[in-house]
């Protein structure tokens, strides 16, 4: 296929100003945004989002969880589409560029074609998923995972936030519930820019990452069980404490993680306290364990380590102990064709580059089961992302996008 010329670049300022403008909705407490999935703020942003694309001429489409698919036609009616795109939900402190990035840089080549008059054999398709972050009805990728036939749609439906709310019934009020079948779409490749969510790239100095494979991901949630009483008058040695039996489990993911390194990661980000009295010896805690690493049979260590340790540390102080497997995936690997087309484009354009591996889950991991995907990564200061200070350059997000441009044009081929 006919690679595109160098001088084939995108606007950076327009994309930039796109990226501030969206960043007004959900605004957070310290500069970033607070997004989350199937609230007024997502409803917000995701009608702005369908308002440019409109402008662009593109096509909505809209299928039965909420993910948004904004078309610019090929010239060719039976040529499959070449997927972009990411997601636009948020962490509750979130940033203005996770996600945000990939969906905005995806427009962003449609504005650009269409500015310089460029038309495409196969359709180019800007994609949003819903509820990518996980962070109000677990599991992540929830939506891009019913789309690749991980999830039933049912089962996601299900899902419940801390409020006890479904996510059926806060997409059904939000009104981005669409009639389209989920996973009906067929793609030609999907490709996803994305920040890099860490140190790499900016302590290198390399303007882009390319994405060869992506961590496996375990997320298992455990409940300990104990006896809630005065932290008074309740005997040390007659004390059922659930939190610090969670404290000793802590510890164990700790060690467990250091001795898969440098590559495995553990940690527990959500935790929940119960009565979460400040007199109370906690009596319940619920809490969930994040194993990654790009081996599978690390992963399967790291559960069997945690399951097994937990066990043991429960049964010595008296506490019951349940596990609940919340969600996971397998370690990816691309597409080699895909990757090389990433590749490629930045050497076309003369941007420093490098492999990596991506530490983060997205939803292209989900996509890669269904269609030939890759992945592009540009710095983030610091490797902060999930942060209100989550911050990256202008420059850097113009060499992501043009990257980006480059690899979804040559796939999908210029025509005239």
């Amino acid at each position: 296929m006919a690679a595109p010329g160098e001088n084939l670049k995108i606007n950076g300022d327009r994309l930039w100003n796109s990226l501030m403008d969206m960043a007004e909705i959900g605004p957070g407490v310290a500069g970033g945004n607070n997004r989350q999935t199937l609230t007024d703020e997502d409803g917000e942003g995701r009608h702005l989002f369908q308002k440019w694309c409109d402008a662009a001429g593109c096509s909505m489409g809209v299928d039965q969880m909420g993910n948004m698919f904004a078309m610019r036609p090929g010239t060719d009616p039976d040529a499959l589409p070449v997927y972009v795109g990411s997601h636009l939900d948020t962490q509750p402190t979130g940033g203005k560029y996770d996600g945000v990035l990939g969906v905005l840089g995806g427009l962003e080549i449609m504005r650009s074609l269409n500015d310089l008059g460029i038309r495409t054999k196969h359709p180019i398709v800007v994609t949003n998923f819903t509820n990518e972050e996980g962070t109000r009805f677990a599991p992540a990728m929830l939506a891009s995972g019913v789309f690749a036939g991980v999830h039933t749609q049912d089962w996601a439906y299900a899902r419940t936030d801390s409020d006890g709310k479904s996510f059926g019934d806060e997409l059904t009020r939000i009104g981005w519930r669409g009639e389209e079948a989920v996973g009906a779409r067929k793609m030609h490749a999907f490709f996803e820019l994305h920040i890099e969510q860490g140190p790499i790239l900016e302590a290198e100095g390399v303007d882009i990452g390319v994405v060869t494979h992506g961590q496996g991901l375990s997320w298992t949630q455990v409940t300990i069980t104990g006896k809630d009483a005065h932290t008074g008058s309740t005997p040390m040695p007659m004390r059922k404490n659930a939190g610090l039996g969670m404290a000793r489990v802590l510890n164990l993911v700790d060690e467990i993680a250091l001795s898969h390194a440098p590559d495995a990661v553990g940690a527990a980000g959500h935790i929940d306290v119960f009565p979460n009295s400040r007199n109370v010896i906690p009596g319940q805690v619920v809490f969930t364990i994040d194993f990654r690493s790009p081996d599978l049979t690390v992963i399967e260590d790291m559960e069997t380590r945690l399951k097994t340790g937990a066990q043991q540390i429960c049964d010595d102080m008296g506490l019951e102990v349940a596990f609940e497997k919340v969600g996971g995936f397998d370690p990816v690997a691309f597409d080699e064709d895909c990757v090389s087309a990433v590749r490629n484009a930045a050497e076309r354009l003369g941007y420093s580059h490098r492999n990596i591996i991506s530490g983060a889950g997205h939803d292209a991991c989900w996509v890669n089961q269904v269609a030939p995907t890759a992945m592009i990564m540009c710095p983030c200061v610091d490797g902060l992302s999930h942060n209100e200070a989550e911050d990256i350059s202008k420059d850097w997000a113009t060499a992501g996008t043009d990257v980006l441009f480059h690899a979804v044009v040559e796939t999908a081929v210029i025509t005239e």
